[in-house]
């Protein structure tokens, strides 16, 4: 009977290409132990890819629109805190110019006009702010400020009530003025008259968003302060009662007006619940999602850890018997 045996060279290259493939299957198994995930995909989807093309498609698109939501809810939050500063400002100022009117008795203490002046300047401000250079009340011009500045609205306010008698006609006259499109809408307002385009916060869902700085509310409450910063103006000649009749009428139409101002926040508010409700879906539907995903290359645990047992157990098990084989010896046989 004829038998075929491998030589030493033979024997060693068979022992070392055993142990090589050993090495790698423990190295692949600990990596999927590891990580949770198989290592070897195409093996998994037996080489078909569009499922999981999908997944993670989808997987990319939800988080742009993570990242457009959450853009959005700071553009907003950010449009309520400058709202929120103006609606404390008209609202406190309120009060002191009615306070200030003092009545039959005249102006009672402190500079009204000054006080008027720096709110109208705080006003003004709020409005103008941005995020990352983006302005927030310019409509779709958001790369400048859509207000000129405090001083160039009370030169230009000045100029259109130098003419007027009492107090009624001065404010006849800077309401004129705050009306007509040639006016505060031209001299002042530099933003665009059109809105910003809708936002995209998901596949299905858009969101607009119109507050702009030359909204009726926040005209006429640039309106009221202006007129009561220029009441102790010596341009207009106003004595101290017509002062402080100026002073109580502009206060009190601060005063009537914060409902303007609660409704523009309650809009933006709206839209705020809305992105909210929309980012949570989206977040649901991303974990879903990426559930499925982890589903097809989740690496089972347990029965990760039975095979690298057994693949240490057989390498453990190839290196006794490499060793027990070089310490053969013809010595032993005789």
């Amino acid at each position: 009977m004829n038998s075929v045996s491998l030589g030493d060279l033979s024997q060693s290259f068979l022992t070392q290409k055993r142990s090589v493939a050993l090495r790698d299957a423990m190295a692949k198994l600990t990596d999927e132990l590891s990580s949770g995930k198989v290592s070897d995909v195409k093996d998994v989807l037996a080489g078909n890819h569009n499922y999981l093309s999908d997944l993670e498609r989808s997987m990319e698109i939800l988080q742009g629109y993570s990242v457009a939501n959450s853009e959005m809810s700071y553009f907003t939050a950010t449009m309520q805190v400058s709202l929120t500063r103006v609606q404390d400002f008209a609202g406190q100022l309120g009060l002191d110019l009615i306070l200030a009117g003092g009545g039959p008795v005249g102006v009672i203490a402190g500079s009204p006009s000054e006080n008027a002046t720096t709110q109208l300047q705080g006003m003004m401000n709020a409005l103008n702010s941005d995020i990352a250079g983006r302005s927030l009340f310019a409509g779709t011009a958001t790369d400048r400020p859509p207000l000129a500045s405090a001083e160039t609205l009370i030169d230009a306010l000045r100029t259109v009530v130098a003419g007027a008698g009492g107090p009624e006609d001065i404010l006849n006259a800077a309401q004129n003025w705050f009306a007509d499109p040639a006016g505060f809408d031209t001299v002042i307002y530099e933003g665009s008259d059109t809105a910003l385009a809708p936002f995209s916060l998901s596949e299905t869902e858009r969101v607009s968003l119109d507050v702009r700085a030359n909204d009726p509310a926040i005209k006429d409450t640039l309106l009221f302060t202006s007129v009561a910063a220029l009441a102790d103006d010596p341009a207009l000649g106003l004595s101290v009662s017509e002062q402080s009749e100026l002073f109580e009428v502009t206060g009190l139409g601060l005063q009537s007006n914060q409902d303007g101002l609660t409704d523009l926040r309650s809009a933006i508010g709206v839209v705020e619940a809305r992105i909210e409700m929309i980012s949570v879906r989206n977040e649901a539907e991303e974990t879903s999602v990426e559930f499925a995903r982890n589903a097809l290359l989740l690496a089972d645990p347990f029965e990760t850890a039975t095979e690298l047992e057994n693949v240490q157990f057989q390498l453990q098990s190839l290196y006794s018997v490499t060793v027990r084989s070089s310490q053969l010896s013809l010595v032993n046989f005789l």
